[in-house]
This record gives structure tokens, C-alpha cells and sequence, in this order.
């Protein structure tokens, strides 16, 4: 059984096994004062061409969320996002939880429009009785596969600006989204353009880990005591730190994205080219083929994937992922048995 449920049921790259394997014996400080995390984030604001930015690694996204979202909001305030955006539908109430309402807004294609956020404004203006909307959450890629242009990007941060709320990004698969064969966006786009996001590691190539950037310092005062307070500032904040060296300090992260948004469009070839149509148009690693319930059926036999959604009694859409560790022979092997149905 091959497994294109997630991109992350591998381990991590063998470039950062060596180096934590090389640095093992090193001696560093604690709390994120080693080097390497000095190092990795000199890179990242290089990156990002933004020499004031403050950078902090954590350990996965639900984590960096969760923490993020709850610091920067007081307790009246609220969080607006798409309905498939993970703060709403993937992640156990996470926010709701520390008191803040995620005000879940109805898309097509995962994006958020400025329409959506005027509209979402306008629901929640009869104040002080209903929360007061101070932050919008995008994914990029979004959590079905689709991605924000430049343009589309600009538009929301002008939007945001023009209303004084917070645009935060989430970068689970920013790399994905980034390596797409039509994103006309840099990291440095990213930083301008939004107020936090974060460069999502778990899902492609490390071990475990989020870098979060704060494009504005002034965001970040005493973030590092929220960290401690939670629980997120590891003692052993090398080992995050050297992962994320390791994939930026030669643009490794960059080449494991576009591997598995490769293998990924040879697959949506092969399903085009049997007629098949998608649930969204998605350019990354993620993609929603629409197939014959007995052809899904026996594609389980083999690999294992989430039957998605239910398109008639006929059809469903299944979703697929590939990572930076998809080997091509499982792929042909996937698009071999899929012809032969």
C-alpha cells in the first residue's frame, strides 16, 4: 500500500539527518540563543529581504496557530477565514478555545476575497454586542490545493490596511504554493504583504517545525514570554533551528516543493487525459480527482488516499497528495492501474 494521504508520512530529508547527526556533540544554549537558530534566521530575513523581521521556531502548525492567533487578538476580538481555512475546520476548536470566534466565511475555490472580509464586517458591526473582526486567516497553499496571486494578494493586504486588521498567513505548504507552475510570488512578496505568516517545515522536508516571521517587530513584543508560557520554547531549540538552516541555506526547501508539485501534475495529466475532471483547479501537491466509485475502490486496494467529498451516487472526488519524498515509480504505478480501469 502506498500512502498519498499526507506529505509527511516520511521522516526527513537525509541532508538534515546528517546535519543533526554532525552537530549532535556540539554544545549550544538553550531556548533559541544557539547559533544555528542565529544563523537560520539571518537567512530567512535574507529571503524574505526584510532585516527587521522577528523570527521564532515552532513545532507544528496547529501549535503556531493556536499561539499566534491568541496572542495578537485581545479578548473581544475576532479571527475571519475561509470555511476550509484549518483554524475552522481542521483543528478541534483550537481557537474558539481560547475565547476568540473564528468567523467562517463560504468560498469557492478556499480564497478569501476583500468582498468576503466587507461582507464579514458589515455582519459584525453592531458593536459592542457581537465580536469585533481584527484579524484575516489565508493559507497559502490553501487547504484544497489552490493558490493567492499577486494580485489577489495585494488586494486583501490594501483591504486589511484600509480596515486596521491583522493579515496572518498560514505557510503549512507555502513552499508548495510558491513552486507552483502559475504563483507569480516570492517569499519577499509574502513578508510585504502580510503582517505574520509563517514557512511551513513538517510538511516539506524537516522532521517537525514552523518558522514564524513577523514582518512588523513591533507585532512580536514579548511573543518569546507567550512561547514560554505555552509551552512552545523548547529547550532544544537547535533541533529546530538546524533543520530550517539546512533547508534555506541552499534553497533545498524550494527543490523538495517543486518535486512534489511535479509528481503531483503528472497525475492530474493522466486523470485529464481519461476524461476525468478535478474538484478544484489546484497547481500543488494536493489535487481532488473526480472518479467512478468502483474505480475508487479498487484504487484502495493499493493506495491509500481520503475519499473526500460525495459528488452523486456515481462519483466522488478523492484526495491525493504527494511530497518531497514521492517517489516517481509510485506515481507510474498509480497512473498505470488507474488507465487499467
Amino acid at each position: 500500500m502506498y500512502n498519498f494521504k499526507n506529505d509527511y508520512s516520511e521522516g526527513a530529508h537525509p541532508n538534515i539527518l546528517t546535519k543533526l547527526i554532525e552537530t549532535n556533540f556540539v554544545q549550544q544554549l538553550g531556548y533559541g540563543e544557539d547559533e544555528y537558530g542565529i544563523e537560520a534566521k539571518e537567512v530567512l530575513k535574507e529571503k524574505i529581504k526584510n532585516p527587521h523581521a522577528t523570527i521564532h521556531f515552532l513545532s507544528c502548525g496547529t501549535q503556531t496557530n493556536l499561539i499566534v492567533i491568541s496572542f495578537l487578538l485581545r479578548v473581544h476580538e475576532a479571527v475571519i477565514s475561509a470555511k476550509t481555512g484549518h483554524i475552522s475546520a481542521n483543528e478541534t476548536g483550537s481557537i474558539e478555545a481560547t475565547g476568540h470566534k473564528v468567523i467562517a466565511v463560504e468560498t469557492e475555490d478556499g480564497k478569501l476575497r476583500p468582498s468576503d472580509i466587507q461582507n464579514a464586517l458589515k455582519e459584525y458591526a453592531l458593536k459592542p454586542h457581537v465580536v469585533k473582526p481584527r484579524m484575516v486567516y489565508i493559507s497559502n497553499s490553501t487547504e484544497i490545493g489552490t493558490i493567492y496571486t499577486k494580485s489577489e494578494l495585494e488586494d486583501l493586504s490594501s483591504c486589511c490596511k484600509t480596515n486596521n486588521l491583522l493579515l496572518y498567513l498560514d505557510g503549512a505548504r507555502l513552499g508548495h504554493a510558491l513552486m507552483a507552475q502559475n504563483n507569480d510570488m516570492t517569499l519577499a512578496d509574502i513578508a510585504r504583504l502580510t503582517d505574520i505568516f509563517y514557512i511551513g517545515g513538517t510538511k516539506n522536508g524537516a522532521l517537525l517545525g514552523e518558522a514564524v516571521i513577523f514582518s512588523t517587530p513591533e507585532l512580536a513584543f514579548d511573543f518569546e514570554y507567550v512561547l514560554k508560557q505555552k509551552g512552545a520554547m523548547l529547550a532544544k531549540g537547535r533541533l529546530l533551528a538546524i533543520q530550517f538552516l539546512e533547508l534555506f541555506r541552499h534553497d533545498l526547501y524550494f527543490d523538495l516543493a517543486k518535486h512534489a508539485n511535479t509528481m503531483a501534475m503528472k497525475i492530474v495529466d493522466a486523470v485529464q487525459s481519461k476524461g476525468f475532471s478535478f474538484l478544484t483547479n489546484s497547481t500543488t501537491n494536493q489535487i481532488f480527482p473526480i472518479l467512478p466509485k468502483d474505480v475508487i475502490q479498487k484504487l484502495n486496494e493499493n493506495y491509500l488516499f481520503y475519499v473526500w467529498k460525495e459528488i452523486d451516487d456515481d462519483h466522488a472526488a478523492i484526495r491525493l497528495i504527494t511530497s518531497w519524498a514521492t517517489d516517481e515509480k509510485n506515481v507510474d504505478a498509480f497512473i498505470a492501474d488507474l488507465r487499467s480501469l
